[in-house]
C-alpha cells in the first residue's frame, strides 16, 4: 500500500515512504550523480572522474538505488568491449529543475550559513 501525504491545517504531513525517498534522492552523492546525468549519459568511470571524491562502492550503491527508484537506467552498450552507460530517465529528469533550484539556493545562502555556523561555534 502506498502512503500518501496527509493534508492538515499546518500543511502536508510527510509519510514514512516520502521520507525514505527524499533521503535517497537528497543523499550525499545522488544530487551530484543526477546533476551529471541530466547533462548527458555517462559511463561509470566518467561519473567517477566528474565526482572525484566519491568511492567506487558509494557510486555503485548510489547508482543502484537511483535505478531501483526509477531515476536512472543502466544500459548495456553493444561495443567491443561491452560497456555500461547510465542515463537519466523521464522520471529522473523531473528532478532537474528542483536540483537546479537547490544548487542556486546553496549559492545564494552559503555566506549566511557560514556566518550562522561561525556564531554558533563561537558560542559553544
Amino acid at each position: 500500500m502506498v502512503e500518501t501525504a496527509q493534508q492538515t491545517s499546518d500543511g502536508p504531513q510527510i509519510a514514512a515512504s516520502h521520507r525514505e525517498l527524499l533521503d535517497q534522492v537528497l543523499d550525499k552523492w545522488s544530487l551530484q550523480v543526477l546533476d551529471q546525468l541530466c547533462g548527458r549519459p555517462s559511463r561509470f568511470n566518467e561519473l567517477r572522474r566528474a565526482i572525484p571524491v566519491v568511492t567506487q562502492k558509494s557510486l555503485t550503491t548510489t547508482l543502484r538505488r537511483l535505478e531501483r527508484n526509477g531515476m536512472v537506467e543502466r544500459v548495456v552498450v553493444s561495443s567491443r568491449p561491452v560497456a555500461v552507460e547510465y542515463r537519466i530517465t523521464p522520471l529522473g529528469k523531473t528532478l532537474q529543475d528542483l536540483i537546479d533550484a537547490l544548487l542556486r539556493w546553496t549559492t545564494v545562502t552559503m555566506a549566511d550559513v557560514e556566518r550562522a555556523r561561525a556564531r554558533f561555534d563561537a558560542e559553544a
